[in-house]
């Protein structure tokens, strides 16, 4: 698909609404379509420059801002992007860092949030021309791919990158669709729930295929953050990650 549609706008959500960044608008022509769910940092351009790279290998794109209105968008600062991974300047920004993070633990945050993401796929469902829907997500977003993966049933695919599988492991049985996750191999503190998350998927007969990536961290697909990124493991992802969405979302 050529990128000749690119716009912020907002879908029906309740009595708020949801804005998102759309590329590759859908024409005649049936293609598959993603929602792309950005980090916690909300709806950078990182993630718009991603969803054009998306649409530019053939995908529709839909990336919502789910934080939007939310205390944690209040916090979520660029600056606290840069420091999050500096040992030297993370301990001077905690308070700041806390405030961010506290309200991801409220009760109603996560059923929210995937309620807003079925509101998502509800709207790509509506298009005559979207085959099949698949979800890819980054850090917050990878945790919510696994948690729309366990929601919604007519899922094709999901692609989770340094998320939180064992979150949704009482929902394992509910998932659909395959699973490609990727992570990092000195994000330590997420990588050691990876052999549950992995025996909870097989134990429930569920198409589940991960990487770790040698030498990479937390975030290393974000090339804005020169702290975490590491091109070799993000471009082998990116490659990866092509390969399994046109095998899951262009197949009959």
């Amino acid at each position: 698909m050529a990128m000749d549609s690119q716009s912020m706008m907002e879908i029906p959500y309740k009595n708020q609404g949801i804005p998102i960044y759309r590329v590759c608008a859908s024409g005649q022509t049936p293609h598959p379509a993603i929602i792309l769910i950005h980090e916690v940092w909300g709806l950078t351009d990182h993630i718009k420059d991603v969803a054009g790279r998306f649409c530019e290998a053939g995908f529709e794109v839909i990336a919502p801002d789910l934080l939007a209105g939310t205390d944690v968008a209040k916090h979520a600062k660029p600056e606290l992007q840069r420091v999050l991974f500096d040992p030297v300047e993370r301990p001077k920004h905690q308070v700041e860092i806390r405030a961010m993070m506290t309200p991801l633990g409220a009760p109603d945050f996560a059923p929210t949030v995937i309620d807003k993401l079925q509101a998502c796929f509800s709207y790509l469902k509506t298009e005559p021309s979207v085959t099949k829907i698949g979800v890819v997500g980054f850090c917050f977003g990878g945790t919510y791919s696994f948690g729309l993966a366990a929601n919604q049933s007519e899922l094709a695919a999901a692609v989770p990158f340094y998320g939180h599988g064992e979150h949704w492991l009482e929902d394992v049985s509910k998932i659909n669709c395959p699973v490609m996750a990727f992570y990092g191999q000195r994000d330590e503190s997420l990588n050691e729930h990876i052999p549950v998350i992995k025996q909870a998927l097989a134990g429930a007969g569920k198409d589940f295929k991960y990487k770790i990536y040698k030498d990479a961290g937390h975030a290393f697909f974000n090339d804005t953050n020169p702290l975490t990124y590491n091109k070799p493991a993000a471009d082998d992802a990116w490659k990866l990650t092509l390969e399994f969405l046109n095998q899951n979302l262009n197949q009959a």
